[in-house]
């Protein structure tokens, strides 16, 4: 039962990395500070897209669902989980990139706005 629970935690928290990673920037037009841990974020998230590596967190949850006497899916966590409620039909690789794509000119235009504007002079 523990490991089950231990499963779950680590595929709410890899959910809540992937949402931040995607919709983090947004949170800059109201702290910009927050861009110390979203840019780590988002950089990596990117590399693991472009790359087709796996996040350490999937072999995490795949372990504890085994200990849990589950069984362990075969993909990774986005493969898994996401692209059944986006693409039921699946992910081509060209289609990944384009989205990681996407993601990285949205999160690119959002700093931009939050500080790469020369600052207002009081008049």
């Amino acid at each position: 039962m523990w490991y089950r629970i231990g499963a779950d935690l680590v595929l709410l928290l890899h959910l809540a990395f992937v949402l931040f990673v995607v919709t983090g920037g947004l949170l800059l037009l109201k702290w910009p500070r927050l861009a110390w841990l979203h840019l780590p974020a988002a950089i990596w998230g990117a590399i693991v897209e472009y790359t087709g590596w796996i996040c350490p967190l999937t072999p995490i949850e795949h372990t504890l669902r085994a200990m849990a006497g589950e069984s362990a899916y075969g993909s990774d966590f986005i493969g898994h989980y996401l692209l059944p409620l986006m693409y039921p039909a699946g992910l081509t690789r060209p289609v990944q990139m384009l989205l990681g794509t996407a993601v990285v000119l949205v999160n690119v235009t959002i700093y931009w706005l939050v500080f790469g504007k020369p600052p207002r002079r009081r008049q």
